[in-house]
């Protein structure tokens, strides 16, 4: 905390808890995640729940390919070292987090993911960071993931995006908040960390919506949550349901005021791994100002210190 901010998870102007906050004073150090794709698909995607992925969803494979023993475990170690040179061109003293991305980390052959995951271990990275599904954690991939936990820092990444079943079902998530929960608690029980993806303006919500779902995975606690604006990205089904005037994205302004007023609801604690989105400018339709990122989070910080409010403010009085 600095002299004119009030909030105790901070060294600077920021008012909620930062990722870069958290791993300096846990590990006095800057992480970055180096993006691998293990080549798996999604059970949204290969009609094992449904098919062509969310409505947000740009690309990825529908289909996962057979590799020959070896081969993911090769590929997951190139792309971390071309991720290494990367970074460490900006950032030679930083550490490495290995972020498997790309569709449903968890859903493969056990051995798969066992071999992708320890090529990360091999690798030396500080880190893993899994992002997944909650209906793609049976109790052979718990275990995997509990073995992993034992040898490395491990987060498992869930898009949980909303609470409200009539939302996941327009954005064709393909699972029900019940059985996100299922998943989820398998993971604490486990004593794994957890970080859940919120994603504010999908279609038909209300800010009451979004505030329902903030509140809620407040009472969750997960270790930390990433917050995203909801993209419009070319050869996307949302891309249709806009041009065909069925969706209206928020204005910045409005994405502000719901950003801020979720996070006056989230424990201080809880890790803020992000606010808003990298919208990628050769694939985005809509909005077209969520590709100013330090405009969105200037006003963020700008209208914290303006409402004189902080993450967590609200969160006993839910």
């Amino acid at each position: 905390m600095n002299n004119t901010n009030p909030f105790i998870y901070s060294d600077d102007n920021k008012r909620y808890h930062t990722l870069n906050y958290y791993n300096k004073s846990s590990f006095n150090s800057k992480v970055f995640k180096a993006v691998i794709d293990a080549g798996f698909t999604c059970p949204n995607k290969d009609g094992t729940k449904g098919t062509g992925g969310c409505i947000y969803c740009m690309g990825g494979s529908g289909y996962f390919t057979e590799k020959s023993d070896g081969e993911i475990y090769d590929s997951v170690k190139r792309q971390l070292a071309a991720e290494k040179e990367r970074i460490y061109k900006k950032h030679p003293d930083s550490l490495i987090t290995a972020y498997f991305q790309a569709n449903t980390n968890t859903y493969a052959p056990v051995a798969t993911l066992k071999e992708a995951y320890t090529a990360a271990l091999d690798f030396g990275v500080h880190g893993i960071s899994i992002g997944t599904r909650t209906d793609c954690l049976p109790d052979d991939v718990i275990a995997l993931l509990c073995d992993i936990n034992s040898k490395t820092r491990l987060t498992v990444e869930l898009g949980l995006q909303t609470i409200h079943d009539k939302s996941a079902q327009i954005i064709n998530r393909c699972y029900t908040y019940d059985e996100f929960l299922e998943g989820y608690r398998k993971l604490q029980e486990s004593g794994i960390r957890t970080c859940l993806h919120l994603i504010d303006g999908l279609p038909e919500e209300s800010l009451s919506d979004m505030l329902e779902t903030a509140k809620e995975v407040a009472r969750l606690h997960p270790a930390a949550v990433k917050i995203h604006l909801l993209h419009i990205n070319h050869g996307t089904a949302l891309e249709r349901l806009f041009l065909s005037g069925g969706y209206v994205p928020l204005t910045r302004d409005e994405y502000i005021d719901i950003v801020i007023s979720q996070l006056e609801y989230l424990p201080a604690d809880i890790v803020i791994e992000r606010i808003t989105g990298d919208a990628d400018k050769r694939c985005l339709v809509a909005p077209l100002w969520s590709a100013d990122k330090i405009a969105v989070l200037g006003g963020i910080d700008r209208q914290m210190k303006l409402r004189d409010t902080y993450q967590g403010i609200k969160a006993d009085v839910m």
